[in-house]
């Protein structure tokens, strides 16, 4: 099969495009011939090694550049010849979708963010694939037809990004507690800084990282300055690998108000970290639903630091759930989500040609 995706850009620290050159490289290695067309960025290499086709698209929201874009799209599709495009972001499926119908090649679109407002756009789709279960129930509640809908959870063991990567544990400090992603608020992490406070005066052996970047830094930063025990709390800061933090850590927490299906905690699973998770939209199904990490309530930093401090307290429960953390771990590879993306493109091609042969 020949598969176009379609990117905004391909620039790291982006869950969508992780997600999105993930399953581009996994189609490759099961036989199909695969292009990623986008504004470039950090992994236009990686692709090429993985034999993926990089085409320069530029998405710039401009009206010009948009018009431009159109027309290189348009002759893309009909020099490539794509048997599926398949578009990850609002302005790739904005712009596929009348190239896409002029000829006549279906068009996948992928729903990474349901919060954001525009994420009902994806519906201009032949099928609309949701990250998870909840992406999916909110998206046919702002009225994409349950019929086109299609759930492929989010995972990343065994992605070509992760080829090679250093196995190494880093040196951490104490009882190691984590956190890594992004310095805004839909992250929740005030939530974990109150929360650790409270943990850290029971326990003055833990210590808090955190990973990532983001537009709160600063604030944040002086958050962490008022709890008190600002010396055991160390921002690492926006890091392409946090893989051997992870490794370290003795536990993961993710303490969002909102994560449509978080690809972080694919990778705090595959460390074996014992994770705990707030009980919001795809948290709960990547930790099976409670079975594989531990779901507190979002902004509750007392129940969150509840659950710290009975892990802290009890090597044996910490050690159970580090296990628990790996129940089902084959669920979240990359080669399972490229199969069965494979499957709705299969679907959806079959379809068509039962409806052009009727």
């Amino acid at each position: 099969m020949r598969i176009l995706h379609i990117l905004n850009h391909t620039r790291r620290l982006n869950g969508n495009v992780h997600a999105a050159v993930d399953l581009a490289c996994a189609q490759v290695k099961l036989g199909h011939d695969v292009c990623m067309a986008s504004g470039g960025g950090d992994f236009d290499r990686l692709l090429a090694r993985n034999a993926v086709e990089v085409a320069f698209l530029n998405q710039e929201r401009k009206p010009l550049s948009l018009l431009k874009s159109l027309w290189s799209l348009r002759r893309l599709i009909r020099d490539w010849k794509p048997d599926i495009v398949h578009a990850h972001m609002m302005t790739s499926a904005v712009l596929s979708a009348p190239i896409c119908r002029l000829s006549s090649t279906p068009l996948i679109t992928t729903v990474h963010n349901a919060f954001e407002k525009s994420a009902v756009l994806m519906g201009l789709g032949t099928r609309v694939i949701a990250v998870s279960e909840a992406v999916g129930m909110s998206m046919q509640q702002r009225g994409i037809a349950a019929s086109k809908l299609h759930v492929v959870l989010n995972g990343t063991i065994g992605s070509a990004r992760f080829e090679g990567r250093d196995r190494t544990p880093a040196s951490l400090r104490g009882r190691s507690i984590l956190f890594v992603g992004g310095l805004h608020p839909r992250k929740g992490l005030p939530d974990l800084l109150e929360a650790f406070r409270m943990t850290h005066e029971k326990y003055p052996e833990s210590h808090l990282y955190i990973a990532g970047g983001g537009p709160f830094e600063a604030a944040y930063l002086q958050l962490a300055s008022e709890t008190g025990c600002a010396n055991a709390i160390t921002f690492v800061g926006a890091i392409d690998e946090p893989f051997p933090y992870m490794l370290a850590a003795d536990i993961f927490v993710l303490p969002s108000h909102a994560d449509p299906a978080p690809l972080v905690l694919s990778e705090a699973r595959e460390a074996a970290c014992a994770v705990i998770g707030t009980n919001v939209d795809g948290i709960p199904q990547l930790l099976g639903f409670g079975e594989a990490g531990i779901l507190v309530p979002p902004r509750d930093p007392q129940a969150l630091a509840a659950v710290l401090c009975e892990l802290l307290a009890d090597p044996e429960r910490l050690d159970m759930w580090k296990a628990r953390s790996q129940l089902h771990i084959n669920n979240l590879t990359i080669e399972r989500v490229a199969r069965e993306t494979l499957s709705i493109y299969k679907s959806v091609r079959s379809h068509g040609a039962e409806t052009a042969s009727a």
